[in-house]
């Protein structure tokens, strides 16, 4: 498939009311679901362990809303990405914690935004690179055309994708020390060498270890950010808070407990099919770490 094709459909899709995109995503969130086994029970193993002490019926309602909350993250890119930015932007109706956003990084030492799998978490990106310049990583996906069509959609504003390599970890690095503002996805499984086993909903999942050095090495603010998707279409709500590091902790697992207390305000809008306890390779899966393989 050429990306030209691709930038032509998500064209089209980008000018379908939004309220009409999200009912599509219900109907995209099923379809997927019942055609492919190994997502269907990783998304239920991973609300199931989210979901643990708790009735079943609340994991049948989770289970239902998140299926087709799933199915609108992946048909409102198109919406996101090749509409214009302004016109994207508007559509955030209400931002809470603004203040904490407004008075990070005065200090010349950078902001790091940490932003988990939750909602519309694509148009952080936006926002922030409309307001000040912002550096992200981005893992270049396999092929060809889905690169084109992902950079095309993120690398605007003052945003600069940096690739999840030991340059780009240099480029965050620099970007922090000119004071401006970099972006993370805390709950994506890094490399193997490149995290650590820490707890996450009760179970060990491999946490990134790149956002504690980055913030000792450069002394900057840390914020959680998300976006929950506003029912019936009408638009977006965007979080900031700040993450308060405590001496005596690891700075993995106040993440992971941060990103816990997030999720659990809108469990629905949380992307569970994601392969979060995946052991990378090369690393010590769960099993041989618990000494039961």
């Amino acid at each position: 498939m050429s990306s030209f094709l691709v930038k032509r459909l998500f064209d089209l899709l980008s000018l379908i009311p939004l309220r009409i995109l999200h009912g599509l995503g219900t109907l995209l969130g099923w379809i997927t679901y019942w055609t492919s086994a190994s997502y269907a029970q990783r998304m239920r193993e991973n609300l199931g362990n989210y979901n643990a002490g708790r009735h079943p019926d609340e994991l049948r309602r989770l289970l239902r809303a998140n299926i087709a909350e799933t199915g609108k993250s992946l048909i409102e890119l198109p919406w996101v990405w090749r509409r214009p930015v302004m016109k994207v932007l508007a559509s955030i109706r209400v931002i809470h914690g603004k203040e904490y956003f407004d008075g990070a990084g005065k200090d010349g030492k950078g902001l790091i935004i940490l932003t988990p799998h939750i909602g519309c978490f694509e148009i952080i990106g936006l926002y922030v690179a409309a307001m000040t310049p912002m550096t992200c990583m981005y893992t270049v996906p396999k092929k060809a055309w889905m690169d084109d069509i992902i950079r095309n959609g993120r690398q605007r504003g003052q945003m600069k994708l940096a690739p999840a390599d030991l340059g780009g970890v240099r480029m965050l690095l620099k970007s922090l020390k000119r004071g401006e503002v970099i972006g993370l996805l805390p709950d994506q499984v890094p490399a193997h060498g490149d995290g650590e086993w820490v707890e996450f909903f009760g179970r060990p999942a491999y946490t990134m270890t790149l956002a504690g050095r980055l913030q000792q090495a450069s002394g900057a603010t840390v914020l959680m950010s998300w976006v929950v998707r506003l029912p019936q279409g009408k638009g977006y709500a965007l979080h900031f808070e700040p993450l308060k590091l405590q001496s005596g902790v690891s700075i993995e697992k106040q993440l992971n407990q941060a990103q816990e207390k997030i999720i659990r305000t809108c469990p629905e809008q949380y992307l569970w099919s994601y392969n979060r306890y995946k052991a990378p390779p090369g690393s010590l899966s769960e099993e041989k770490r618990r000494g039961t393989a």
